[in-house]
């Protein structure tokens, strides 16, 4: 069921959901938290898709803050319209859109305060651009857990830059959370024997592959060893991570990804190996991100430590870029 509320307040909008939960029957007892989602108008729905698939796993309110972009709000009048879905249109949450105008587009914390849930953990994700430093937002000062995303922005290594600039305990990245399969086989890998040391990473992806950049910074932190960044054009077509190389004394173990879902794992004196390793999407990303509400002390070390590490060795030169073959460049 969709409620639309037309040039609407917040009051209005608590009065609406009790009515509904007389009338209908739904209950927000369930709720474990309260899911913030901060975007542009236009661009909620596959947010919200994503969003309602994990909500079967973590029950809970969806409010979506859709704002106007700052120079269109000076020309529109202030005005607030509002849906709400439940049931089927919900999956198994209850979703309230906040479509903002004018000035009131900049008043995102007064206009989910009193919608949230009480006693109930706050989440905000932002599905494409984020504030700059997010903790310090409107929205994120009400939050225990902040979740971006830098490969969705406009700039995806600027944006990884600045959430190592500006990290504090709560906020993560779907980079990194894209990274959990690749990590786990890297993992298993040298949990077998022979267990000799890796005396050297390679790390090969897209240019503008933020995840490709954590992995690196991940291993180098793990195993403070040097780590060098093969990067090709996204022009190419090739996305994302395309492979890893850990050097040890026996030889070359390889993983590499050249299908979408599949990779390829080559080690010394072993048969060679196809492995499940999907892409990962928005509601398996979030999905997890929604399974802790304490800080990530790893991504902390990872973000800060780690791709602080990283970004000193990419000053000093361990950055190869893939040269175009003589055919490509015909």
């Amino acid at each position: 069921m969709i409620v639309d509320l037309p040039d609407t307040t917040t009051a209005k909008i608590s009065k609406a959901l009790v009515k509904i939960r007389e009338e209908g029957g739904a209950v927000a007892l369930g709720r474990v938290l309260t899911l913030v989602i901060a975007t542009r108008l236009g661009e909620e729905e596959e947010a919200i898709d994503a969003a309602n698939a994990a909500s079967r796993e973590h029950p809970m309110r969806i409010i979506v803050v859709s704002t106007e972009a700052p120079e269109q709000r000076e020309q529109d009048e202030a005005r607030l319209d509002a849906e709400i879905r439940v049931g089927g249109d919900a999956g198994a949450s209850e979703v309230i859109v906040l479509r903002a105008y004018g000035a009131t587009a900049t008043e995102e914390e007064g206009l989910v305060t009193g919608l949230l849930l009480p006693d109930a953990p706050v989440v905000v994700w932002w599905p494409h651009e984020a504030p700059e430093v997010v903790s310090e937002s409107p929205l994120g000062r009400l939050a225990q857990r902040r979740i971006t995303d830098a490969a969705a922005c406009s700039d995806p290594m600027r944006e990884l830059r600045r959430r190592h600039e500006s990290h504090r305990p709560g906020d993560t990245d779907f980079a990194w959370t894209r990274l959990t399969l690749w990590r786990a086989q890297l993992a298993a890998v040298l949990d077998q024997p022979p267990y000799e040391p890796v005396t050297d990473v390679l790390v090969h992806g897209a240019a503008d592959s933020p995840s490709t950049a954590l992995l690196a910074a991940w291993l180098q932190l793990q195993l403070q060893v040097p780590v060098s960044l093969l990067v090709s054009s996204p022009s190419r077509g090739a996305t994302g991570i395309h492979g890893v190389t850990l050097t040890r004394p026996s030889g070359d173990i390889e993983l590499k990804r050249e299908l979408p879902s599949i990779a390829t794992l080559v080690q010394p004196n072993q048969p060679v190996h196809d492995i499940a390793l999907p892409r990962r999407g928005l509601s398996e990303c979030l999905t997890e991100e929604l399974r802790r509400l304490d800080p990530d002390d790893l991504f902390a070390q990872v973000i800060g430590e780690g791709f602080g590490q990283l970004a000193e060795a990419v000053r000093e030169g361990p950055v190869i870029r893939e040269k175009k073959s003589e055919a490509a460049a015909k």
